[in-house]
């Protein structure tokens, strides 16, 4: 268990003075699951320290009746109730477990690719099933068990796409990747009208034309090198399964299909399976 307790022992005090550096960090995320849930903090999940999330720990210190000092110390961890503990690494994070431990987890798996459903800080079947996939997608035993060796591997840098990759519609994005309130938002929208042509963003065949519950009418594009793309909500299907396009090929046409509040182009890029930021790929 020498992972483990190296783990816990890495969770200090998070200093959230607004100005300090913000990179992503799992731990700030489980804080932000935990104030999210003390409806004291209304922000995305992005494991981020900022102004944000430092008002919400000062709200919960004071709702305690604790020195309001900003700092998401073992006095706020005990505030946040069961969402504030065990540390990351204390323990296996497996299915049904709950706590801080399984907040950061999800976090770390929506960073990789692996998005799990909400981040409530509760290990169902989802996060189950996400941590399976991942391990398979590492190469680690596939056991839906977040011990040392996953942690470990959940701790590089996430994924990247290989392939240079054209955009797929003539429109600026709006909901960029990454996360978004309490969840993890797996590729781009493109902010286009009805009836927009979508096209393959680079040559490939389609392995995948159909419909989808929350993708709506859906084409997945396999690019080679383990690279898929993937064009969501479109009003109309131009390229069935196992038809090969040049990059530019027509795919569609957007629209609001499946659990779309209006008419745009959800894209995904994924390599291997693992969701990567479109942006990084687009040329």
């Amino acid at each position: 268990m020498r992972g483990c307790t190296a783990l816990a022992g890495a969770l200090v005090a998070l200093s959230l003075i607004p100005g300090a550096a913000r990179a992503a960090d799992a731990r700030v995320a489980a804080l932000q699951v935990g104030l999210r849930a003390q409806g004291v903090y209304a922000g995305s999940v992005d494991g981020l320290r900022g102004p944000a999330t430092a008002s919400g720990v000062r709200r919960l210190l004071a709702r305690a009746a604790l020195p309001v000092d900003g700092v998401a110390g073992p006095a706020t961890r005990r505030a946040l109730g069961w969402r504030g503990r065990p540390a990351l690494g204390a323990r296996p994070v497996r299915l049904g477990r709950r706590g801080w431990d399984v907040a950061a987890v999800q976090f770390m798996l929506a960073r990789a690719g692996f998005p799990s459903g909400a981040f409530d800080g509760v290990a169902g079947p989802h996060v189950a099933a996400a941590l399976r996939r991942y391990q398979a997608w590492a190469g680690l035993p596939a056991d839906g068990v977040a011990g040392p060796q996953t942690l470990g591997r959940l701790g590089a840098p996430p994924p990247v796409s290989p392939l240079a990759l054209r955009s797929p519609v003539s429109a600026p994005i709006g909901d960029g990747f990454g996360p978004r309130g309490d969840r993890f938002h797996s590729g781009v929208d493109f902010v286009a009208p009805a009836g927009a042509p979508v096209t393959a963003a680079g040559p490939g065949c389609v392995t995948f034309a159909g419909g989808d519950d929350g993708y709506g009418s859906l084409v997945v594009i396999a690019h080679g090198g383990g690279v898929t793309s993937w064009y969501a909500h479109l009003s109309r299907i131009d390229a069935p399964r196992g038809r090969c396009l040049a990059g530019g090929g027509r795919v569609g046409a957007v629209g609001a299909t499946g659990r779309a509040s209006g008419p745009h182009l959800h894209f995904e890029v994924r390599v291997r399976g693992a969701a990567t930021d479109p942006r990084r790929a687009l040329r």
